[in-house]
């Protein structure tokens, strides 16, 4: 007698080329779902990344605009003790002890002062407002500042106006 159903485990050779066709339509689906995840894993790293370097540059220059409006007391000060140069006595004392802790405030702050006095003229760093001949100074030498310039945390505030030594 003849048995009409197969043998158990036996398939037909077209189920086989069914099911190897639908095993690599599914191992095709499963490398692009991770593909996918993997570009989304590296799309949101990228993300924290960039976020984390906002935060950090916010942090870093969130005291930008109240520094910036401290500068004209810090040259208030530093005029003062210009014109007090000569003198000596509890005022003049005062107005050092108060700058000393202003400058202090800002440094602890990312603030930086720049007196190039003597140093090489830095377009990034100096506007020059004349040049001057002077013998005593190499060309392209500060030799006078009339306001000093400041950093935050590396990034220019405000350029030190100074005088260059001529050719």
């Amino acid at each position: 007698m003849h048995n009409e159903n197969p043998t158990p485990g036996a398939e037909a050779p077209e189920d086989d080329y069914g099911l190897d066709n639908e095993l690599e339509q599914l191992r095709a689906a499963m490398a692009s779902l991770r593909e996918e995840a993997l570009r989304e894993r590296a799309e949101l790293d990228n993300q924290r990344k960039r976020l984390a370097r906002d935060v950090d540059q916010a942090r870093r220059f969130a005291n930008e605009k109240l520094l910036s409006q401290l500068l004209p007391v810090l040259d208030s000060l530093d005029a003062g003790l210009t014109a007090a140069s000569a003198e000596t006595g509890p005022l003049k004392d005062g107005l050092e002890l108060t700058l000393r802790q202003l400058l202090k405030v800002g440094e602890d702050n990312g603030l930086a002062q720049l007196d190039p006095l003597g140093k090489p003229f830095d377009p990034e760093w100096h506007q020059a407002i004349s040049q001057i001949a002077s013998p005593g100074h190499a060309a392209g030498t500060v030799v006078q500042v009339f306001q000093k310039g400041y950093a935050l945390n590396d990034r220019l505030l405000r350029p030190a106006l100074v005088v260059v030594a001529a050719e």
